[in-house]
């Protein structure tokens, strides 16, 4: 279980730049396996270091953990860079810190990313659909952009005009305070 939180949308703390992984460390492989439990308990296909309030070039991606009879394929990108894309994809996406929205967004089809490993190796990857879609929505995330920067400006403004409506209404209603004894047997 951890203590983290992932951010929501309009923190802007989503939208700073994150610095490069200089060296691969205890720390780091632990707020690896600590991004993986978060991802898998929200549920999510991807979550990046700067959605839990970390600046640094690190994202961990599952996309297939998620299908009926299929094995968790945790990966780790540290420091990832797309080298190649080609063609264009329309995908529904969703994410974690922008609660309760999804819309079509087109990507490049197929990708091509290197990223360091937990080990400090280098990995190459050839994506494509899903999985490049998935890479590039983390990837996206470390330069402080939003799966809904590529929609159009009006859904994007209703989607902005929703979200600070919940956020007012749960500012204006209080949470519900209960007496610090009131779980001790016979006191209220």
């Amino acid at each position: 279980m951890t203590d983290r939180e992932i951010l929501l949308f309009p923190d802007p703390r989503l939208r700073e730049v994150s610095k490069p992984v200089l060296e691969i460390t205890d720390d780091i492989r632990s707020l690896a396996r600590e991004m993986f439990q978060m991802m898998y308990d929200e549920p999510g296909i991807g979550l990046a270091a700067p959605q839990i309030n970390e600046r640094i070039r690190m994202a961990v991606v599952d996309t297939r953990w998620g299908e009926e009879g299929a094995e968790k394929n945790p990966i780790v990108l540290i420091n990832p860079e797309i080298i190649e894309r080609e063609g264009k994809i329309t995908w529904t996406e969703g994410c974690l810190s922008v609660p309760e929205f999804q819309a079509d967004v087109e990507r490049a089809f197929r990708v091509k990313v290197k990223a360091l490993d937990l080990d400090g190796k280098e990995q190459v990857y050839e994506l494509e659909e899903l999985d490049a879609v998935c890479f590039q929505h983390e990837i996206d995330h470390l330069d402080g952009v939003l799966f809904i920067d590529h929609i159009s400006r009006l859904k994007r403004n209703l989607y902005v005009k929703k979200r600070k409506k919940v956020l007012a209404r749960e500012e204006e209603e209080p949470e519900q305070k209960l007496p610090p004894n009131f779980f001790e047997p016979g006191k209220s």
